[in-house]
Formats: C-alpha cells, sequence, structure tokens
C-alpha cells in the first residue's frame, strides 16, 4: 500500500491530508518545520516504510522508520501539536488551526483500520510525505 501525506507549513503547526489514493483517509497535525530537530521538528518530506509497534502504553501502533536522524516517530491521537506532540503525527477528523485538530481519538482508530487491513493481507505500508507543492491533492 502507498499512503500519500500532502501538508501545508505553518510557524505554529504543519497540516496535512492523508490519502490512499484518491480517498483521503484523515487530517494530520505536526509540529513545525525545524530542520529535522528531534522533539522540535515535523518529519522532513520522503518515503518511508510504516511498521507496527506494541507497547504496555500505548497497545498496537505504527511508526515511521528509517527517518534520518530520527527514531519513534508513532501515529497517535493529539490536538495541539505543540502541546502533545514531539516530532510524531497525530491523524484528526478536522484541521482547526495550524498544527491543531479535533476528534483525534476517531481519526486515529480509522487511520489504524486502514494500515491493519493491509498489514493482515501481507502488504507493506509506505507513506510519501510532500508538501501543497509538489503535489496534486490539495490540503
Amino acid at each position: 500500500m502507498e499512503l500519500s501525506l500532502v501538508r501545508r507549513y505553518f510557524p505554529e503547526g504543519t497540516n496535512g491530508n492523508l490519502w490512499n489514493g484518491d480517498h483521503l483517509v484523515c487530517h494530520t497535525i505536526e509540529l513545525p518545520w525545524k530542520d529535522n530537530e528531534r522533539n522540535v521538528s515535523c518529519v522532513p518530506e520522503g518515503r518511508y516504510l510504516i511498521q507496527t509497534r506494541h507497547t504496555e502504553e500505548r497497545g498496537l501502533h505504527y511508526m515511521l522508520v528509517q527517518v534520518p536522524n530520527r527514531s519513534f516517530i508513532l501515529f497517535h491521537s493529539a490536538n495541539n501539536a505543540l502541546k502533545e506532540l514531539k516530532g510524531c503525527i497525530a491523524p484528526v477528523s478536522r484541521l482547526t488551526g495550524p498544527g491543531k485538530g479535533l476528534e483525534s481519538r476517531r481519526a486515529n482508530e480509522n487511520f489504524k483500520f486502514v494500515l491493519s487491513t493491509a498489514m493482515k493481507k501481507g502488504e507493506e505500508v509506505y507513506l510519501t510525505i510532500k508538501s501543497i507543492e509538489h503535489a496534486n491533492h490539495k490540503v
């Protein structure tokens, strides 16, 4: 499966739309771009493999792997990037401002369902991250 995350950057945060082909899976929020600095920046544009991860605290969840100079880039619920994220990506149901959204838990469950369905079929899941200036989809 090939997913694409089309983003728009703002000083207060990064907003995106996560697509599976022509189907919008969810919106996303992230920290602003700060030169890929750990814990304070969104993920650099590129193509990444998504893998499963399980912990006592979060249960089954997903993360990007092989991100340059970064590790443990998780997908998890959050409604305010600056207050709740440290470099991760949060699915949201609706964008309300730069780096802010609503109903993240619901969006995250939908995101997890899409990924788990593909992975149960044995598919690898890749995410290509790009900005609105380099994409056909609109944010």
